[in-house]
């Protein structure tokens, strides 16, 4: 055992427990909001969550969730035209959109964000529309089926893009509702963006509903190792984050993924046997090594509070922090009587960070508003 360190018990494995803790090193000085971003674009875009980063050889991908392609209709919820909500069903030709895309990418060049995300290119198809990254497939509803973005890698030519596929339902008290049925891997390339999902064993689906959802934050480290973090909502309807592991040659063979099952760390092919590392976060989170710190820094919303939170760790597997609050988010939902305020997707952006990390960027969701809003964040 190492610096401390001590394997969690069988009893805390079952009650998803994370039982070590470091001490969390570091405040914040400031933070400058700088606004939704891509609002100025060729392609009536009005609206996408998501916003996961993905470093490129030349520039990075932005990878989205759902994507708006139309206008907007003035005084009225996106979610809620003429006081009814859009429910379940694709909002393509409905309430001044024209189309529903469940995700989509650009490609942006900026080496800084202080002024914004400025130069950027959406990916798009032969006739200049932005277009599905990971399209659905024959038998996908587009009134039932999404296919939302996670985090992805750039490796040896490949573009690696994880997924997770959900199942849209009417039930629930928010203006659009669903149930996770897996996530997976789907592989292409920068030269014609052109995605395949990669089955195993028949599926495309390499993570039941019942495991984590890997992965929505890839950790490339120096090393032969890709690290992943996933999050499930076990039955006590807390979220936890989960580890896996694999052989950068082997990322694309379900196989010879590995799980983090004990804190000495001990790794086990069964994801089944999977520890938690933190909890607290909804599906969508950032993991990576920040110079300024000198520590692995994740960062995510903290449920659906409006809080923006950070913890950091020595290594990928921790043990993490308790978190600390990056940011409140305040935002006015003129909607409020309709549906409670929804804010989630937070998430750095290493590689726009400035002064060695102690300046990052990170965005985060208004539902209403609907596109990433980006902070500028600045470590005391």
């Amino acid at each position: 055992m190492r610096g401390g360190e001590r394997p969690a018990s069988r009893g805390a494995q079952r009650r998803g427990i994370c039982l070590i803790r470091e001490t969390i090193m570091f405040s914040i000085q400031s933070v400058r909001d700088l606004g939704a971003q891509f609002r100025d674009n060729p392609h009536r875009m009005v609206g996408q969550d998501g916003a996961f980063t993905i470093p490129l050889q030349d520039g990075q991908l932005w990878f989205f969730g759902d994507t708006l392609i139309g206008r907007r209709s003035p005084g009225e919820s996106l979610w809620y035209p003429h006081s009814r909500p859009v429910g379940p069903m694709d909002m393509s030709g409905k309430a001044g959109i024209e189309k529903m895309l469940n995700n989509t990418g650009l490609v942006s060049r900026d080496s800084s964000a202080a002024e914004g995300i400025r130069d950027y290119q959406y990916i798009v198809d032969e006739h200049n529309h932005i277009k599905a990254l990971i399209p659905l497939l024959p038998g996908e509803d587009p009134d039932r089926h999404r296919i939302w973005c996670l985090h992805g890698v750039e490796l040896g030519g490949n573009l690696y893009l994880y997924f997770i596929k959900v199942e849209t339902i009417a039930e629930g008290i928010f203006p659009v509702n669903f149930k996770i049925i897996g996530s997976g891997l789907a592989a292409g390339n920068t030269r014609d963006w052109q995605f395949t999902r990669i089955r195993h064993r028949g599926s495309d689906i390499w993570w039941s509903a019942e495991c984590p959802h890997f992965s929505s934050a890839v950790l490339d480290v120096t090393g032969d190792y890709l690290y992943h973090y996933g999050v499930l909502q076990d039955e006590d309807k807390i979220q936890r984050c989960y580890l896996a592991r694999v052989f950068k040659s082997k990322i694309a063979q379900l196989d010879h993924y590995e799980y983090l099952c004990d804190a000495a760390p001990r790794w086990s092919p069964h994801v089944k046997e999977a520890i938690p590392v933190f909890t607290g976060m909804p599906n969508e989170q950032s993991v990576s090594f920040n110079p300024y710190l000198g520590k692995y820094l994740a960062v995510h919303s903290l449920d659906l509070s409006g809080k923006i939170v950070a913890r950091t760790a020595e290594q990928p597997w921790g043990p993490w922090s308790d978190s600390v609050e990056l940011y409140q988010v305040r935002k006015e939902h003129p909607y409020a009587h309709l549906y409670p305020q929804l804010i989630y997707a937070g998430k750095e952006h290493p590689a726009l960070a400035r002064e060695n990390g102690r300046i990052i960027y990170v965005t985060y969701i208004e539902f209403e508003e609907y596109y990433p809003h980006l902070l500028e964040i600045t470590i005391a």
